[in-house]
């Protein structure tokens, strides 16, 4: 068996996924029984990812993270499947100005929790690692659905926080269409939340849906090893406060790298990063990160 574990089961997020997550190879098929564990740091700079704190002005806000995954294919009705649970610890700290006064914020603690299944309906059978070896991709269609569970750090008294004392649940559906060494992928999601009933300044809070969809091209150099170019539009996601709207609404691009690379069969390295392009409101951050993958089937 040629093939590396370590490069077929490369599905699992770095990041703590939200709404401006680039994520290529979501929806690629892998054998079954296949387990991976990722460990990895990520760094961003600017805005907060999540949108918690649209009132701020010229953010200038550093989050440091580790984080780790875990992942799992399986076989469900003959399809291919995954469940993958991602935990994140983190530090934040920086500058930014609320209604034109300064003000700073130094945290650590735990992120939001999320868990995901993916069920792929057309083109990624169930196969045994034995059988995956003579599989070549053509068109593959996969759905899939993540939750958001607050368990990361939270403080009402502050606006800036890394949990977000909420939930959210993010249904999505994409389309991946091989062609020799190129891969075009298509993705669309919408995330949904639930209320915030102990926000800033005791302020019961409302977002509406985010929506977005994603483009990918990918290149494969050799099994395992690939280059992935992005982007994202998303939009939506108007704050309401105590019931009024805030006039807030989304519209924004970014554009995302990301390169697999095979250390051995059971070990590889996926480094990743995306900017903003065009930021509408709210959420002009760079994000970079580095992640060590360990695969091993059972």
């Amino acid at each position: 068996m040629k093939r590396s574990l370590s490069c077929i089961l490369i599905f699992l997020v770095a990041q703590s996924a939200s709404a401006h997550t680039l994520e290529p190879k979501l929806y690629a098929n892998a054998p079954i029984g296949v387990n991976a564990l990722l460990v990895g740091y990520g760094r961003t700079q600017g805005a907060i990812p999540e949108n918690t704190a649209l009132e701020l002005e010229d953010p200038n806000l550093k989050i440091n993270s580790a984080f780790l995954a875990y992942g799992r294919s399986l076989d469900i009705a003959g399809h291919n499947a995954k469940i993958d649970l991602i935990l994140v610890t983190s530090s934040l700290y920086g500058t930014a100005q609320v209604e034109g006064v300064p003000a700073s914020r130094d945290v650590s603690g735990m992120g939001d929790t999320k868990v995901r299944f993916t069920y792929n309906l057309l083109g990624a059978p169930a196969l045994s690692l034995q059988e995956f070896a003579s599989y070549e991709q053509n068109t593959i269609v996969g759905v899939s659905i993540q939750a958001s569970i607050p368990t990361g750090q939270y403080d009402s008294s502050k606006l800036i926080n890394i949990g977000t004392n909420r939930w959210a649940i993010k249904p999505a559906i994409g389309i991946s269409k091989r062609v020799g060494k190129y891969t075009f992928e298509f993705t669309s999601d919408a995330e949904f939340y639930s209320t915030n009933d102990d926000f800033f300044g005791g302020i019961k809070r409302k977002q509406d849906p985010i929506y977005s969809t994603q483009l990918h091209l990918l290149y494969s150099f050799r099994r395992g090893m690939w280059l992935a170019v992005g982007t994202t539009y998303y939009w939506g996601g108007e704050y309401r406060n105590n019931g009024v709207g805030t006039n807030n609404k989304l519209g924004n691009t970014r554009l995302g790298l990301t390169f697999a690379y095979p250390i051995n069969k059971q070990h590889s390295i996926k480094v990743f990063g995306n900017s903003g392009i065009n930021t509408r409101y709210g959420s002009d951050f760079d994000a970079l990160s580095v992640a060590w993958q360990y695969s091993w089937v059972d």
